[in-house]
């Protein structure tokens, strides 16, 4: 059975004070219960080792696109100029293949994967979505483009260290996706580098409940960022495909927005 969400169902506003820092690192949800050790093993897979930093990687997109992409759908219907609309446009594109590919390589790699964003994130949307008009515009680019910049070390971060190809392959999509996304926030001409700069640099320290992301129920249907191949956006660069554990090498290969060209072109998300 098929299912749209709306905006209003996958996110809850409340009354948190609106911040910029960085995407969480969710505790206890995936695999296992683990302690707070980046670099520990908590799977070996036929793809390559699986660490508690890769696991919490792959969580932390998904948790990206279930919030960025409703605000993509705002920037289309909401932006004043052709710059924000265009802005938005690539965010819910990329976030929908960043998110095909986490789906993907989740069960392969034994990774249970939230339904929701964090609270925190909940609250982006919200505070972006109780603005209007040039305000609008500014409010949900600065908070894009802050949370962009934090995560971005981390992709690279992800990139140069783990030996489990899948992770590889989705840190390759995130870093081509976070790159085009800047990309496009600043061509709208409304960063202030000066504050974004800081507010990189200086997030504030939240309770770890309101930057985690929730456990889904069990027996819950998983919710799908639905593709959009009508938009006609390319956000991403060729990238491996991944390998099993008994070579560390890659073959040519592409990436792309998202390879799901059949499902109809709906706006919003769906759950199979």
């Amino acid at each position: 059975m098929r299912r749209t969400w709306s905006i209003g169902t996958i996110f809850v506003s409340g009354g948190l004070l609106m911040t910029v820092a960085a995407l969480a690192y969710p505790a206890m949800v995936g695999v296992e219960n683990t302690s707070a050790t980046p670099e520990r093993i908590i799977a070996n897979t036929q793809y390559g080792p699986l660490t508690e930093a890769d696991r919490d990687f792959v969580i932390k997109v998904r948790a990206a696109g279930l919030w960025e992409y409703p605000l993509g759908e705002m920037a289309m219907e909401r932006g004043t100029t052709p710059e924000m609309k265009e802005a938005g446009e690539h965010l819910v594109v990329g976030h929908a293949g960043l998110d095909e590919l986490c789906r993907k390589i989740a069960p392969e790699l034994g990774i249970t994967l939230n339904n929701q964003a964090s609270p925190q994130q909940q609250q982006f949307v919200a505070t972006a979505d109780a603005a209007t008009g040039k305000e609008f515009d500014s409010t949900a680019v600065t908070i894009m483009r802050v949370t962009h910049g934090q995560i971005f070390p981390t992709i690279a971060k992800i990139r140069a260290s783990t030996r489990n190809t899948m992770v590889r392959q989705l840190a390759d999509l995130a870093n081509d996706t976070v790159l085009d996304h800047i990309t496009v926030l600043e061509k709208t001409g409304l960063v202030n580098h000066d504050q974004v700069n800081y507010q990189q640099t200086n997030p504030p320290k939240l309770p770890s409940e309101q930057v985690t992301p929730p456990v889904p129920q069990p027996g819950a249907p998983m919710v799908v960022l639905t593709p959009r191949p009508d938009l006609n956006v390319r956000t991403t660069a060729p990238t491996a495909p991944p390998t099993d554990g008994s070579t560390d090498g890659s073959t040519d290969g592409s990436g792309s927005g998202s390879a799901d060209n059949s499902a109809t072109g709906a706006d919003g998300s769906t759950v199979d």
